[in-house]
């Protein structure tokens, strides 16, 4: 799916916030557990807990990623030798791409046929990632294609 579907952002404010479904390319959703999003497969009545990603996009192939109909929003953050996947209670309609401290929000989106990518803007080459094993949190890896996380993930519009 083209960026264009996402929106084009016009002059420096932030485009309208859309719903997206996302899910790795094993079949696994993105859920809340005791405030960590994580990913597993939800059957019966736990499809419910499936948490849609909130996008702003913020150039042609960068946006920001968040759930709670925004209020919350993934964050890379480097601290020492460690890069981690934090969710922030923030805004994302507050986040600005002007905004150097808010850079660690941004996520560079590449396509590569029907799946996407995520990489940090903040911290490059450290992509969005999944484990192979279900109910693991969602988290970065600097090694995309060792094959022991999953990088590459379904991102559709949600009707």
């Amino acid at each position: 799916m083209a960026l264009e579907t996402v929106g084009r952002p016009s002059g420096r404010k932030p485009s309208k916030m859309q719903a997206f479904r996302i899910w790795d390319v094993n079949q696994k959703t993105f859920y809340l557990r005791n405030n960590q999003l994580v990913a597993g497969y939800l059957q019966g009545p736990n499809v419910n807990l499936e948490e849609k990603i909130d996008v702003v996009p913020i150039e042609p192939h960068a946006l920001f990623l968040g759930i709670h109909g925004g209020k919350m929003c993934l964050s890379c953050v480097k601290s020492g030798d460690e890069t981690r996947l934090q969710l922030e209670a923030v805004n994302i309609t507050d986040l600005s791409k002007n905004r150097k401290q808010d850079k660690r929000f941004a996520f560079v989106r590449s396509d590569s046929g029907p799946t996407t990518s995520f990489e940090s803007a903040a911290c490059p080459g450290w992509f969005l990632c999944t484990a192979m094993e279900a109910d693991q949190p969602v988290s970065l890896t600097n090694m995309p294609d060792e094959g022991v996380m999953v990088t590459k993930f379904y991102f559709q519009e949600d009707e």
